[in-house]
């Protein structure tokens, strides 16, 4: 396949020689059209074309320095700062202001400025999947291009103004970084900011100094003589400094948790000094780090000409801190939810049996309310307070609702996906350990709900039968209650689901509740509280506010679930959609609960298919929670783990030869069989 490109070389060589006023970009277009790739994946078309465009360049007389000409007197015609310093930077609006002009822009499109250059470039690099393949031309081809490209001593004034207008931008963002370093919120971050001087102050002295002494040297040499620019070393040293303070703050986060807005003043900062790093590298003599910049700078520029009305990326740049430090936060909690031996297992099962009995009387509390005639909202109240303040006492004794794990190991699981020690094998090795702990620590859990919740739903739906002297449930309500658990002609798996991403949300919020509460001080704010003195006394407020501030995303988690739970159905009434939940343990004494109040003896069909219906409830409400959170858990922390098939395939194997491992603690904890060419997991 042979790629022409002497027609578009002639006709900008006859527009050049015409003087024309104003040159036309569609041959730039066109030309990029011929070396753009059918398949911007495919490496060897795009090695392909580029090479080629490369050799019309070596073999066409003239057409080096007529493309040189060409494109340089086409940028002059621009304004050019702006795409050098704003271009695939972050406002300073803030992320929120960013996030409603983004999404305004969807429904309004923004004009674009025709004079200036990031117009050019949206013309030229009009096809999103460009920055692919301009990501994918090597180094080494940009250096050929540009060595190519740069030859000659001509163009000096066009040359110069681009020169000048970097300079510009460099001035811009320098400023900008001394701006951004002293915010309160990064001195709250960093306080020794404060006690020594500040490496964003310090950068901007050196790069006023190194560009003073650039312009100075410029003017007093004549434009074609070889002038040696003045080192930026020092500059470059206060960068990577600045960078320094970046990475403290990041990793400081754990501790002290993080805002939205101090996540969006990282990204901008880190995007600032990239920039001005690559900006730095294009006015320095050395042509090899010069070329290199100039082709990162075009794939940087490329990429966010697109990105930077995105709200997709918007939220990718600024999401990934906030949901690392939730499911960190998470997954410390996560840890607590799994057992490695009998007395993890067993402690699970009281953990777990102990919640059983709140749920069944939940469960009685919600059938009593439905009695009720009230306006849906008033409903919607009564059934939202009734779980949120059920699950809140369930997390203040120390009980376990074993659909809530999920959401908790799934984090902890992607944090020991991220900390990879060892081999890829023994990596899968520990991974499958832990989920078989994972499983059967949730099946204890389970069956601690429900070995409790049923017999208790049961005793108390007795009680009120021979105390009321008439039934919880009338013969009509108990037949529709046990239909409702049937997998097959009810919505119940997807009622689940539904269930199921709300127990997803409720790990978020609680994740989100936890780092609020390190971030925003809330303990030491609750213990100054003066009211509170006066009501509890000192001692007692610290107690108070110790326990808030280790406890408050939990509580903040549980609460909110419960007004999930009860509201969902009124939101599906009011919306006239058939939404509604299922959860397993409210299920399991809903199911005994109609059994007992049905007239006459039930069939055994509808007992199987209901009692299959729960058990069917259980697993939709774990699978669902625990994917959802093992996907953000994994990209909140940049991990694309592609071992699957050799983990499920290891975890396969191990129920097929010891199955017993999934549902009772083994003598040994699991550990990996190192010596094993496969590293099986193994008995200690």
């Amino acid at each position: 396949m042979h790629i022409n490109f002497n027609d578009l070389f002639l006709t900008m060589q006859e527009q050049l020689e015409s003087h024309q006023a104003v040159l036309d970009d569609s041959l730039l277009i066109e030309l990029v059209n011929r070396i753009r790739p059918n398949d911007a994946t495919d490496n060897e078309e795009i090695q392909h074309k580029f090479q080629a465009f490369l050799q019309a360049l070596l073999i066409t007389p003239h057409a080096t320095s007529t493309l040189q000409t060409f494109i340089l007197k086409l940028i002059s015609q621009y304004k050019q700062t702006s795409l050098y310093a704003d271009t695939g930077i972050l406002s300073l609006d803030g992320f929120w202001n960013q996030l409603a002009q983004r999404l305004g822009a969807h429904f309004l499109p923004l004009i674009n400025d025709e004079s200036q250059l990031q117009d050019l470039v949206r013309r030229v690099f009009y096809q999103r999947s460009d920055k692919y393949w301009l990501d994918s031309i090597s180094h080494a081809d940009w250096q050929k291009l540009f060595t190519l490209l740069n030859q000659g001593h001509g163009n000096q004034a066009e040359k110069l103004k681009i020169k000048s207008e970097l300079i510009k931008a460099i001035t811009v963002l320098s400023y900008r970084i001394s701006g951004i370093g002293l915010y309160p919120e990064f001195i709250n971050a960093q306080p020794d900011l404060t006690e020594y001087e500040s490496p964003f102050l310090v950068q901007n002295r050196e790069i006023v100094e190194f560009i003073q002494y650039y312009k100075k040297l410029h003017q007093h040499t004549d434009t074609i003589a070889v002038t040696v620019p003045p080192d930026a070393a020092q500059a470059l040293v206060m960068i990577e400094q600045c960078r320094d303070v970046v990475l403290k703050i990041r990793r400081a986060t754990k501790r002290i948790g993080v805002s939205l807005s101090l996540t969006y003043l990282l990204s901008l900062l880190e995007q600032c000094l990239d920039r001005i790093e690559l900006l730095l590298n294009l006015i320095v003599d050395e042509d090899k780090i010069r070329y290199e910049s100039l082709g990162l700078l075009m794939v940087d520029i490329t990429t966010a000409i697109y990105s930077e009305r995105s709200v997709r990326s918007l939220l990718a740049t600024n999401s990934e801190l906030i949901a690392l430090q939730v499911t960190e936060n998470a997954s410390k909690t996560g840890e607590h939810y799994v057992s490695t031996d009998k007395q993890g297992f067993w402690s699970m099962y009281k953990s777990a049996a102990g919640a059983g009995v709140i749920i069944a009387t939940m469960a009685t509390l919600k059938i009593l309310s439905a009695r009720m005639i009230m306006a849906p909202m008033m409903q919607a109240f009564i059934f939202s307070m009734n779980y949120s303040l059920g699950f809140m006492l369930i997390h203040v004794l120390h009980f376990t609702v074993a659909t809530k794990q999920p959401a908790m190991t799934a984090a902890a699981l992607a944090a020991t996906v991220q900390h990879r020690k060892g081999s890829k094998t023994a990596q899968i090795a520990e991974l499958a350990a832990l989920i078989i702990n994972i499983i059967r620590t949730q099946f204890i859990a389970i069956l601690g709900n429900i070995s409790i919740a049923i017999p208790t739903a049961a005793i108390i739906t007795l009680l009120w039968q021979y105390g009321m002297d008439e039934p919880l449930l009338s013969h009509a309500k108990a037949t529709r209650t046990l239909h409702s658990l049937n997998p097959f002609t009810s919505l119940a798996i997807p009622h689940a689901a539904i269930a199921g991403v709300c127990l997803f949300f409720s790990g978020l919020i609680a994740g989100y509740f936890d780092n609020m509460a390190v971030y925003r001080k809330v303990g030491p704010r609750l213990q100054a509280h003066a009211h509170l003195k006066l009501i509890l006394g000192q001692e007692r407020l610290n107690t108070f506010a110790a326990y808030i501030e280790r406890n408050l995303g939990a509580l903040a988690g549980n609460f909110l679930f419960g007004i999930m739970l009860g509201s969902m159905g009124t939101i599906g009434f009011i919306l006239g959609l058939p939404l509604d939940i299922r959860h397993i343990a409210f299920a399991s004494a809903n199911f005994i609960q109609g059994l007992i109040n049905i007239n006459g003896s039930p069939e055994i069909g509808l007992i199987f298919v209901s009692f299959l219906g729960v058990l069917l409830i259980g697993l939709t409400n774990l699978f669902v929670s625990f994917t959802l959170t093992i996907i953000v858990a994994l990209r909140a922390r940049r991990v694309r783990f592609e071992q699957w098939k050799p983990l499920a395939k290891l975890v396969l194997t191990h129920f097929l030869t010891r199955p017993s491992d999934f549902f009772w603690p083994p003598k040994t904890p699991l550990e990996v069989d190192e010596s094993s060419p496969s590293q099986k997991i193994i008995h200690k």
